[in-house]
């Protein structure tokens, strides 16, 4: 077998999980997060689960542009069901928030939250609750 038909193997069958990613991360319910900056809005599709009589939000990446986006200026749209709201997203950096969104998380989105968590670490999960405006 050539090298060439490895790579191209392989390639195929990263294409394939990227695309089975999207399709699983799109699955269940999916709001859209819009965040600003300099450069204008940009848009974010995510799971969201409901605690507390807020919404929340999540993200496994401390390092996400829209985080840092949402950091930098917490006044946030949200578009679920159809239906547009303006927030004020306030990331939670404390334990038992996370531990309890990430069980939310995983009642909700079930088998396809814990395809997803294989690759991630739930202590680096940052909730973020969104403040209606």
């Amino acid at each position: 077998m050539s090298l060439r038909r490895i790579l191209v193997g392989v390639a195929a069958v990263v294409a394939a999980l990227g695309v089975f990613y999207v399709a699983l991360a799109e699955s269940g319910e999916v709001v859209v997060l819009e965040t600003r900056d300099a450069a204008g809005a940009h848009e974010t599709r995510l799971w969201v689960v409901d605690e507390g009589g807020a919404a929340w939000l999540r993200t496994g990446d401390a390092t996400s542009p829209w985080l840092a986006r949402l950091r930098a200026n917490p006044d946030v749209a949200v578009t679920r069901r159809g239906e547009r709201r303006d927030y004020r997203a306030v990331p939670v950096e404390d334990a038992q928030a996370r531990e309890r969104i990430n069980a939310l998380t995983l009642e909700k989105y079930g088998w396809r939250e814990r395809t997803l968590r294989a690759g991630m670490d739930p202590s680096g999960v940052t909730p973020i609750r969104l403040e209606p405006r």
